[in-house]
């Protein structure tokens, strides 16, 4: 299971002081450990590229983080960037204010903005912001990223206050429907909290804490 579980994981170093060692390190540990991908900041995404050249492991990275507050053409352009340097998956942030506003053509066509600019060339993952928001607004954005064109949604930055619940996947799996996938990010630090996240719906798991989990420890990070 472990190891299954290992492909699920997008291994991620997402901290504003993240130094070019640590990420030489998460790329590593992707390899070794047959991670999906390594999930970091647009400014390491060229360099994650190089070193994972050859290898199944993807590299990932954040469009409009964390707050999701960017204009949805700034989006567009960091994702086009992104994928120029060798990003093959993205994980954007919606527009809250907006979603909270009840101004869902805003928050559809931002992220229109990033599935067109990804289409064909690297998969989209919609950041919702679940600890921001109230079950109502958590199924609406659910339902605004699946028409627009989204591949996966997601719950948390692991930014904000509060990461990845059992009923968060539950209700975000029943809103989309099977064909969509939901990615469980932010205090996921054991395996068991792995399984009980993919048991309630989670394809994919978001954290730092890859290697720990894979080994059966548990950790202590936020993320």
């Amino acid at each position: 299971m472990e190891n299954n579980i290992a492909k699920m994981i997008d291994h991620t170093l997402l901290k504003a002081d993240s130094t070019k060692d640590q990420v030489t390190k998460i790329c590593e540990e992707a390899k070794e450990f047959n991670f999906a991908s390594v999930c970091v900041n647009p400014g390491w995404v060229k360099y994650s590229a190089e070193l994972l050249q050859g290898t199944d492991v993807k590299v990932c990275t954040v469009i409009g983080f964390p707050l999701g507050a960017t204009t949805s053409e700034t989006k567009a352009f960091e994702t086009k960037d992104a994928i120029e340097k060798g990003a093959t998956e993205v994980d954007m942030v919606i527009n809250i204010g907006a979603l909270k506003d009840g101004n869902n053509d805003l928050v559809k066509q931002d992220i229109q903005a990033v599935t067109a600019a990804a289409k064909g060339k690297a998969l989209t993952k919609v950041i919702i912001e679940t600890s921001l928001l109230t079950d109502e607004e958590k199924e609406r954005a659910c339902k605004l990223a699946v028409e627009a064109g989204a591949d996966f949604v997601k719950t948390s930055t692991g930014f904000s206050t509060g990461g990845a619940t059992i009923e968060d996947i539950k209700l975000m799996r029943k809103t989309v429907g099977p064909d969509i996938g939901v990615k469980a990010s932010g205090g996921v630090r054991s395996v068991e909290d792995a399984k009980n996240m993919i048991e309630a719906g989670a394809t994919r798991i978001g954290a730092s804490s890859g290697v720990q989990i894979v080994q059966g420890m548990t950790s202590d990070s936020d993320y």
